[in-house]
């Protein structure tokens, strides 16, 4: 018999009107062409690459760094664990107390904070992690970060350095956290394959 199989999205919808960081450009997707007018539909993306859910490269903070495109497959997805550290604003290496992270894991931190998605507040009051706790996370050997906020950090963002410094990668601006609390599961975020610092991530949950 087999085995029954979920698969949770994690990415926020990638559309007009989708929310950007500070001060970088505003996306635009638009239809060039339609299929009464044209005989068929097409649209034109113009957007950052930090924009809904996406996953930075050490080239975003580190010059000559590898690109997204530098990376094997097996680097995108893994065995992944959600540590719950809702109602926290500095996210301390105590949130990892009886968790069991092995080399190669992949860490997502579920804080609530996707609920300010598209709100002003998302970007200017997000709960961060601590350095301690970073430095906790690259000893352990885990090969990918994840938050359901737009930054692990704030600048001048000591910890995107010292996390792509190590080629573990960043997932940020993911959503649904919360179905995946103390859950066991594999974790799929295959970007698009762009010679770039960042790139746009259909993020994925499979439960069994």
């Amino acid at each position: 018999m087999r085995k029954f199989m979920k698969l949770i999205d994690l990415s926020h919808t990638f559309g007009l009107g989708m929310p950007v960081f500070p001060g970088d450009e505003k996306a635009s997707l638009v239809e060039v062409a339609t299929v009464k007018k044209d005989g068929y539909t097409n649209y034109q993306l113009k957007a950052g690459m930090h924009v809904g859910t996406h996953i930075d490269a050490p080239l975003h903070f580190i010059s000559e760094g590898k690109k997204i495109s530098d990376f094997s497959l097996e680097h995108f997805y893994g065995s992944a664990k959600v540590i719950d550290v809702r109602g926290k604003y500095d996210i301390d290496v105590d949130s990892l107390k009886n968790i069991e992270i092995t080399r190669g894991d992949i860490v997502l931190f579920f804080t609530g904070h996707d609920q300010f998605y598209g709100k002003h507040e998302y970007f200017i009051d997000h709960p961060i992690l601590t350095e301690t706790l970073a430095c906790a996370l690259i000893e352990r050997g885990i090969k990918m970060v994840g938050i359901d906020a737009p930054s692990p950090d704030k600048y001048p963002f000591p910890l995107h350095k010292l996390f792509l410094k190590h080629d573990i990668l960043i997932l940020e601006n993911l959503t649904n956290l919360e179905s995946l609390s103390n859950k066991n599961f594999e974790l799929f975020a295959f970007p698009i394959k762009f010679e770039t610092d960042a790139a746009f991530v259909r993020t994925i949950a499979k439960l069994e």
